[in-house]
Protein backbone atom coordinates (compact mmCIF):
# COMPACT_ATOMS: atom_id res chain seq x y z
CA UNK A 1 0.00 0.00 0.00
CA UNK A 2 2.87 2.31 1.12
CA UNK A 3 4.55 1.56 -2.36
CA UNK A 4 1.58 2.16 -3.97
CA UNK A 5 1.18 5.67 -2.46
CA UNK A 6 4.79 6.31 -3.12
CA UNK A 7 4.41 5.56 -6.92
CA UNK A 8 0.76 7.89 -7.00
CA UNK A 9 2.64 11.00 -5.81
CA UNK A 10 5.51 10.67 -7.77
CA UNK A 11 3.02 10.23 -10.66
CA UNK A 12 1.14 13.34 -9.72
CA UNK A 13 4.48 15.49 -9.07
CA UNK A 14 5.77 14.62 -12.35
CA UNK A 15 2.45 15.62 -14.44
CA UNK A 16 2.77 18.48 -12.09
CA UNK A 17 6.03 19.47 -13.52
CA UNK A 18 4.66 18.97 -17.34
CA UNK A 19 2.14 21.48 -16.70
CA UNK A 20 3.61 24.18 -14.77
CA UNK A 21 3.53 26.31 -17.41
CA UNK A 22 1.14 24.94 -20.21
CA UNK A 23 0.34 28.54 -21.96
CA UNK A 24 -3.15 29.73 -22.21
CA UNK A 25 -4.92 30.51 -25.38
CA UNK A 26 -2.92 34.21 -25.74
CA UNK A 27 -0.41 33.29 -23.98
CA UNK A 28 3.16 33.53 -26.45
CA UNK A 29 5.14 30.20 -26.25
CA UNK A 30 8.43 30.81 -26.16
CA UNK A 31 10.56 27.95 -28.09
CA UNK A 32 14.45 27.28 -28.14
CA UNK A 33 15.92 25.85 -31.12
CA UNK A 34 18.46 22.95 -30.39
CA UNK A 35 20.56 22.37 -33.24
CA UNK A 36 19.77 25.78 -35.88
CA UNK A 37 21.15 24.92 -38.70
CA UNK A 38 19.25 26.08 -41.95
CA UNK A 39 16.19 23.60 -41.36
CA UNK A 40 15.99 25.10 -37.54
CA UNK A 41 16.50 28.21 -38.30
CA UNK A 42 13.28 27.98 -41.14
CA UNK A 43 11.10 26.33 -37.80
CA UNK A 44 11.60 28.83 -35.99
CA UNK A 45 11.05 31.58 -38.08
CA UNK A 46 7.36 30.18 -39.14
CA UNK A 47 6.89 29.88 -35.37
CA UNK A 48 7.54 33.39 -34.51
CA UNK A 49 5.71 34.56 -38.07
CA UNK A 50 2.46 32.67 -35.76
CA UNK A 51 3.31 34.73 -32.46
CA UNK A 52 5.99 32.27 -30.71
CA UNK A 53 8.58 33.88 -28.96
CA UNK A 54 12.46 32.28 -29.87
CA UNK A 55 14.29 32.73 -26.37
CA UNK A 56 17.16 30.48 -26.71
CA UNK A 57 19.45 29.43 -29.47
CA UNK A 58 21.53 25.95 -28.58
CA UNK A 59 23.90 25.14 -31.54
CA UNK A 60 27.83 23.56 -30.87
CA UNK A 61 29.16 25.89 -34.06
CA UNK A 62 28.75 29.55 -32.71
CA UNK A 63 27.94 31.28 -35.89
CA UNK A 64 24.86 29.91 -36.36
CA UNK A 65 24.05 30.89 -32.98
CA UNK A 66 24.91 34.56 -33.77
CA UNK A 67 22.84 34.00 -37.12
CA UNK A 68 19.53 32.82 -34.95
CA UNK A 69 20.02 36.30 -33.01
CA UNK A 70 20.68 38.20 -36.11
CA UNK A 71 17.48 36.95 -38.35
CA UNK A 72 15.26 35.91 -35.38
CA UNK A 73 15.37 36.84 -31.94
CA UNK A 74 18.41 39.68 -30.59
CA UNK A 75 18.05 38.92 -27.08
CA UNK A 76 17.97 35.04 -27.51
CA UNK A 77 20.31 33.80 -25.10
CA UNK A 78 23.21 31.26 -26.46
CA UNK A 79 24.10 27.52 -25.43
CA UNK A 80 26.22 25.10 -26.42
CA UNK A 81 25.04 23.00 -24.00
CA UNK A 82 21.37 22.52 -24.57
CA UNK A 83 20.83 20.88 -21.37
CA UNK A 84 21.14 24.80 -20.00
CA UNK A 85 18.04 25.44 -21.98
CA UNK A 86 16.86 22.80 -20.58
CA UNK A 87 17.02 23.85 -17.13
CA UNK A 88 15.01 27.53 -17.88
CA UNK A 89 11.73 27.60 -16.44
CA UNK A 90 10.15 29.92 -18.81
CA UNK A 91 10.92 28.21 -21.88
CA UNK A 92 7.87 25.81 -23.12
CA UNK A 93 9.06 23.90 -25.88
CA UNK A 94 12.10 23.16 -28.44
CA UNK A 95 12.59 23.03 -31.97
CA UNK A 96 15.11 20.56 -32.60
CA UNK A 97 17.16 20.51 -35.86
CA UNK A 98 20.24 18.26 -34.92
CA UNK A 99 21.89 15.98 -36.54
CA UNK A 100 19.76 12.56 -36.48
CA UNK A 101 21.89 11.16 -33.68
CA UNK A 102 20.90 13.79 -31.21
CA UNK A 103 17.10 13.42 -31.91
CA UNK A 104 16.18 10.91 -29.41
CA UNK A 105 18.56 12.04 -26.76
CA UNK A 106 17.57 15.33 -27.01
CA UNK A 107 13.93 14.59 -27.40
CA UNK A 108 13.92 12.18 -23.77
CA UNK A 109 16.03 15.05 -21.92
CA UNK A 110 13.55 17.57 -22.97
CA UNK A 111 10.44 15.84 -22.31
CA UNK A 112 11.76 15.03 -19.09
CA UNK A 113 12.38 17.98 -18.30
CA UNK A 114 8.29 19.22 -18.76
CA UNK A 115 9.14 20.77 -22.58
CA UNK A 116 7.03 19.90 -25.65
CA UNK A 117 9.16 18.50 -28.74
CA UNK A 118 9.00 19.41 -32.23
CA UNK A 119 11.89 16.93 -33.98
CA UNK A 120 12.93 17.25 -37.04
CA UNK A 121 12.54 13.32 -39.21
CA UNK A 122 13.49 10.56 -38.84
CA UNK A 123 12.75 10.54 -35.20
CA UNK A 124 15.56 7.88 -34.62
CA UNK A 125 19.15 7.29 -35.51
CA UNK A 126 18.48 3.49 -34.78
CA UNK A 127 15.26 0.41 -34.48
CA UNK A 128 16.87 0.07 -30.64
CA UNK A 129 16.63 4.35 -30.28
CA UNK A 130 12.83 4.68 -31.35
CA UNK A 131 12.05 1.83 -29.16
CA UNK A 132 13.52 3.73 -26.09
CA UNK A 133 11.78 7.07 -27.08
CA UNK A 134 8.37 5.16 -27.12
CA UNK A 135 9.09 4.13 -23.42
CA UNK A 136 10.07 7.36 -22.40
CA UNK A 137 7.02 9.08 -24.03
CA UNK A 138 4.53 6.41 -22.11
CA UNK A 139 5.48 7.75 -19.32
CA UNK A 140 5.37 11.63 -20.21
CA UNK A 141 2.20 13.89 -21.30
CA UNK A 142 4.28 15.94 -23.92
CA UNK A 143 3.37 16.96 -27.13
CA UNK A 144 5.73 15.35 -29.89
CA UNK A 145 5.73 16.25 -33.21
CA UNK A 146 7.63 14.77 -35.74
CA UNK A 147 8.69 16.73 -39.18
CA UNK A 148 6.63 14.62 -41.00
CA UNK A 149 5.00 17.74 -42.42
CA UNK A 150 2.73 15.31 -44.98
CA UNK A 151 0.13 14.86 -42.26
CA UNK A 152 -0.38 18.86 -41.93
CA UNK A 153 -0.30 19.17 -45.64
CA UNK A 154 -3.96 19.61 -47.26
CA UNK A 155 -3.75 17.61 -50.74
CA UNK A 156 -2.11 14.77 -48.60
CA UNK A 157 -4.93 14.76 -46.08
CA UNK A 158 -7.34 14.86 -49.00
CA UNK A 159 -5.47 11.98 -50.98
CA UNK A 160 -5.73 10.04 -48.36
CA UNK A 161 -9.59 10.12 -48.33
CA UNK A 162 -9.68 9.39 -52.09
CA UNK A 163 -7.46 6.22 -51.29
CA UNK A 164 -9.55 5.11 -48.39
CA UNK A 165 -12.75 5.69 -50.90
CA UNK A 166 -11.20 2.15 -52.61
CA UNK A 167 -11.06 4.22 -55.99
CA UNK A 168 -8.00 2.87 -56.87
CA UNK A 169 -9.64 -0.54 -56.58
CA UNK A 170 -7.16 -3.15 -55.40
CA UNK A 171 -3.75 -1.90 -54.77
CA UNK A 172 -0.63 -3.98 -54.95
CA UNK A 173 2.42 -2.20 -55.83
CA UNK A 174 3.40 1.59 -54.13
CA UNK A 175 6.12 3.04 -56.09
CA UNK A 176 8.33 5.98 -54.12
CA UNK A 177 11.45 7.60 -55.77
CA UNK A 178 13.21 11.09 -54.97
CA UNK A 179 15.63 12.47 -56.91
CA UNK A 180 18.43 15.32 -56.03
CA UNK A 181 21.52 16.74 -57.82
CA UNK A 182 24.69 16.88 -55.34
CA UNK A 183 26.87 15.58 -57.88
CA UNK A 184 28.10 18.82 -59.53
CA UNK A 185 28.97 20.33 -56.04
CA UNK A 186 30.36 17.15 -54.48
CA UNK A 187 33.93 18.74 -54.52
CA UNK A 188 33.02 22.06 -53.10
CA UNK A 189 32.73 22.57 -49.19
CA UNK A 190 31.19 24.91 -47.07
CA UNK A 191 34.09 27.12 -44.94
CA UNK A 192 33.34 25.63 -41.27
CA UNK A 193 35.69 27.64 -38.62
CA UNK A 194 36.70 24.74 -36.46
CA UNK A 195 37.73 27.16 -33.58
CA UNK A 196 34.38 28.33 -33.25
CA UNK A 197 33.11 24.73 -33.11
CA UNK A 198 32.72 22.31 -30.37
CA UNK A 199 33.49 19.30 -32.65
CA UNK A 200 33.68 16.46 -29.45
CA UNK A 201 30.00 17.74 -28.39
CA UNK A 202 28.99 17.36 -32.14
CA UNK A 203 29.74 13.48 -32.03
CA UNK A 204 28.06 13.17 -28.89
CA UNK A 205 27.20 9.07 -28.71
CA UNK A 206 29.43 8.63 -32.76
CA UNK A 207 32.67 7.25 -32.28
CA UNK A 208 35.21 9.22 -31.26
CA UNK A 209 36.72 11.15 -34.85
CA UNK A 210 38.65 13.88 -36.09
CA UNK A 211 37.33 16.94 -37.53
CA UNK A 212 36.04 16.28 -40.50
CA UNK A 213 34.29 19.65 -42.55
CA UNK A 214 32.53 16.87 -45.15
CA UNK A 215 31.46 15.28 -42.11
CA UNK A 216 30.07 18.17 -40.59
CA UNK A 217 28.73 19.59 -43.50
CA UNK A 218 27.06 16.35 -45.07
CA UNK A 219 26.27 14.39 -41.82
CA UNK A 220 23.21 13.11 -43.16
CA UNK A 221 25.19 10.87 -45.54
CA UNK A 222 27.77 9.62 -42.95
CA UNK A 223 26.18 6.34 -40.77
CA UNK A 224 27.61 7.96 -37.74
CA UNK A 225 25.51 10.60 -37.62
CA UNK A 226 22.37 9.92 -40.25
CA UNK A 227 21.17 7.64 -42.75
CA UNK A 228 21.07 8.74 -46.10
CA UNK A 229 18.32 8.13 -49.01
CA UNK A 230 16.13 6.28 -46.43
CA UNK A 231 16.27 8.37 -43.67
CA UNK A 232 16.33 11.79 -44.79
CA UNK A 233 14.21 11.26 -48.10
CA UNK A 234 11.87 7.79 -47.90
CA UNK A 235 11.14 7.98 -44.73
CA UNK A 236 8.74 11.18 -45.16
CA UNK A 237 7.24 9.33 -48.14
CA UNK A 238 6.98 6.03 -46.10
CA UNK A 239 5.30 7.86 -43.48
CA UNK A 240 2.57 8.61 -46.17
CA UNK A 241 2.65 5.42 -47.47
CA UNK A 242 1.68 3.97 -44.18
CA UNK A 243 -0.68 6.57 -43.51
CA UNK A 244 -2.50 5.46 -46.22
CA UNK A 245 -2.52 1.55 -46.34
CA UNK A 246 -2.61 1.63 -42.36
CA UNK A 247 0.08 -0.72 -42.43
CA UNK A 248 3.03 0.05 -40.77
CA UNK A 249 5.21 -2.72 -40.09
CA UNK A 250 7.26 -4.44 -43.13
CA UNK A 251 8.02 -8.10 -43.02
CA UNK A 252 10.93 -7.98 -45.52
CA UNK A 253 13.11 -5.05 -46.57
CA UNK A 254 15.88 -5.57 -49.44
CA UNK A 255 18.48 -3.03 -50.94
CA UNK A 256 21.22 -2.86 -53.42
CA UNK A 257 23.08 0.39 -54.54
CA UNK A 258 26.22 1.97 -54.88
CA UNK A 259 28.49 4.93 -53.68
CA UNK A 260 29.87 5.35 -57.64
CA UNK A 261 29.37 9.34 -58.24
CA UNK A 262 30.14 10.85 -55.15
CA UNK A 263 32.58 8.34 -53.23
CA UNK A 264 32.94 10.53 -50.70
CA UNK A 265 29.86 9.75 -49.14
CA UNK A 266 29.60 6.40 -46.94
CA UNK A 267 25.79 6.43 -47.51
CA UNK A 268 25.03 5.35 -51.49
CA UNK A 269 24.44 8.19 -53.42
CA UNK A 270 22.02 5.77 -56.02
CA UNK A 271 19.79 3.08 -53.90
CA UNK A 272 16.75 0.88 -54.43
CA UNK A 273 14.70 -0.62 -51.81
CA UNK A 274 12.00 -2.71 -51.61
CA UNK A 275 9.84 -3.61 -48.32
CA UNK A 276 6.48 -6.14 -48.57
CA UNK A 277 3.93 -5.35 -46.01
CA UNK A 278 0.85 -7.66 -44.55
CA UNK A 279 -1.92 -7.13 -46.85
CA UNK A 280 0.21 -8.09 -50.07
CA UNK A 281 1.47 -4.62 -50.48
CA UNK A 282 5.22 -4.22 -52.47
CA UNK A 283 6.58 -0.71 -51.61
CA UNK A 284 9.64 0.37 -53.63
CA UNK A 285 12.00 3.23 -53.62
CA UNK A 286 14.36 4.88 -55.86
CA UNK A 287 16.99 7.14 -55.35
CA UNK A 288 19.44 9.42 -56.81
CA UNK A 289 21.90 12.40 -56.32
CA UNK A 290 23.10 12.96 -59.76
CA UNK A 291 19.94 14.88 -60.96
CA UNK A 292 16.67 16.37 -59.71
CA UNK A 293 14.35 15.91 -62.36
CA UNK A 294 11.25 14.63 -61.49
CA UNK A 295 11.55 15.25 -57.61
CA UNK A 296 10.18 13.29 -55.29
CA UNK A 297 7.11 11.37 -56.29
CA UNK A 298 4.38 8.89 -54.94
CA UNK A 299 2.27 6.23 -57.64
CA UNK A 300 0.04 4.15 -55.97
CA UNK A 301 -1.17 1.77 -58.16
CA UNK A 302 -4.75 0.05 -58.35
CA UNK A 303 -6.49 -2.20 -60.70
CA UNK A 304 -9.19 0.68 -61.13
CA UNK A 305 -6.91 3.71 -61.40
CA UNK A 306 -3.58 5.05 -60.01
CA UNK A 307 -2.65 8.02 -57.83
CA UNK A 308 0.61 10.53 -58.47
CA UNK A 309 1.24 12.55 -55.38
CA UNK A 310 4.11 14.66 -54.38
CA UNK A 311 4.15 17.99 -53.08
CA UNK A 312 2.52 20.00 -56.22
CA UNK A 313 -0.64 18.22 -55.53
CA UNK A 314 -1.73 14.88 -56.49
CA UNK A 315 -4.02 13.76 -59.73
CA UNK A 316 -6.34 10.09 -59.80
CA UNK A 317 -5.73 8.38 -63.66
CA UNK A 318 -8.40 6.20 -64.17
CA UNK A 319 -7.66 2.77 -66.41
CA UNK A 320 -9.73 2.43 -69.35
CA UNK A 321 -9.08 5.30 -70.77
CA UNK A 322 -6.41 5.58 -72.85
CA UNK A 323 -5.55 1.83 -75.04
CA UNK A 324 -3.82 -0.66 -72.90
CA UNK A 325 0.10 0.20 -72.36
CA UNK A 326 0.20 3.12 -73.92
CA UNK A 327 2.81 5.28 -72.30
CA UNK A 328 0.25 8.61 -72.03
CA UNK A 329 -1.42 9.22 -69.25
CA UNK A 330 -5.43 10.32 -69.66
CA UNK A 331 -6.81 13.00 -68.36
CA UNK A 332 -6.79 13.19 -64.34
CA UNK A 333 -10.76 12.27 -63.17
CA UNK A 334 -9.67 14.27 -59.66
CA UNK A 335 -6.92 16.35 -58.88
CA UNK A 336 -6.11 18.65 -56.15
CA UNK A 337 -3.09 20.96 -56.22
CA UNK A 338 -0.66 22.07 -53.13
CA UNK A 339 -1.57 25.68 -51.74
CA UNK A 340 1.99 26.08 -50.19
CA UNK A 341 4.45 25.07 -47.88
CA UNK A 342 3.08 22.12 -45.72
CA UNK A 343 5.51 23.00 -43.05
CA UNK A 344 3.59 26.22 -42.25
CA UNK A 345 0.67 24.27 -41.28
CA UNK A 346 2.90 21.72 -39.59
CA UNK A 347 4.52 24.18 -37.44
CA UNK A 348 1.24 25.59 -36.60
CA UNK A 349 -0.53 22.54 -35.27
CA UNK A 350 2.44 21.93 -33.13
CA UNK A 351 2.28 25.54 -30.99
CA UNK A 352 -2.08 24.70 -31.27
CA UNK A 353 -1.52 21.58 -29.50
CA UNK A 354 1.55 23.19 -26.74
CA UNK A 355 -1.72 25.02 -25.76
CA UNK A 356 -4.47 22.84 -26.05
CA UNK A 357 -2.96 19.26 -25.02
CA UNK A 358 -4.34 17.70 -28.12
CA UNK A 359 -2.23 15.21 -29.84
CA UNK A 360 -0.37 16.52 -32.73
CA UNK A 361 -0.85 15.29 -36.67
CA UNK A 362 2.58 13.31 -35.98
CA UNK A 363 3.05 11.94 -33.12
CA UNK A 364 5.84 9.44 -31.85
CA UNK A 365 4.60 6.19 -32.66
CA UNK A 366 4.04 6.59 -36.10
CA UNK A 367 7.15 8.71 -37.02
CA UNK A 368 8.96 5.61 -35.06
CA UNK A 369 7.82 2.99 -37.71
CA UNK A 370 8.49 5.29 -40.40
CA UNK A 371 12.41 5.62 -39.10
CA UNK A 372 12.14 1.51 -38.32
CA UNK A 373 11.07 0.66 -41.89
CA UNK A 374 14.24 3.33 -43.36
CA UNK A 375 16.37 1.57 -40.88
CA UNK A 376 15.45 -2.11 -42.00
CA UNK A 377 16.47 -0.85 -45.70
CA UNK A 378 19.86 0.17 -44.78
CA UNK A 379 20.44 -2.78 -43.05
CA UNK A 380 19.55 -4.76 -45.98
CA UNK A 381 22.22 -2.50 -48.15
CA UNK A 382 24.94 -2.96 -45.75
CA UNK A 383 24.38 -6.63 -44.73
CA UNK A 384 23.70 -7.07 -48.56
CA UNK A 385 21.04 -9.17 -47.78
CA UNK A 386 17.37 -9.50 -47.31
CA UNK A 387 16.09 -8.92 -44.12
Amino acid sequence: MNGNRREFVKAAALTALSYQRVPGANDRIRLAGLGTGGRCTYLLGLAAKAGAEIVAACDVYEPRRAAIKQKLAPHAAEYVDYRQALERKDIDAVVIGSPDHWHVPMTIDAVQAGKDVYVEKPVSHTIEEGEQLEKAMAASRQVVQVGYQQRSWEHFKAAREVVASGKLGKITLILSSWYQEFYSGRNSLARIDSEKLDWKRFLGSAPQQPFDALRYTRWRWFWDFGGGHLTDLYSHYCDVIHWYIEQDRPQTAQATGSREAIPQFECPDTISAAYQYPGGFTVVYNGSLIGSLDGGNILIRGNRAMMKINRDGFAVYVEGKVPREKTVYPEPETEMRSAGDGTIDHVNNFLDCVRTRKQPNAGVKTAVAAARAAHLGNLAYRKGTRV
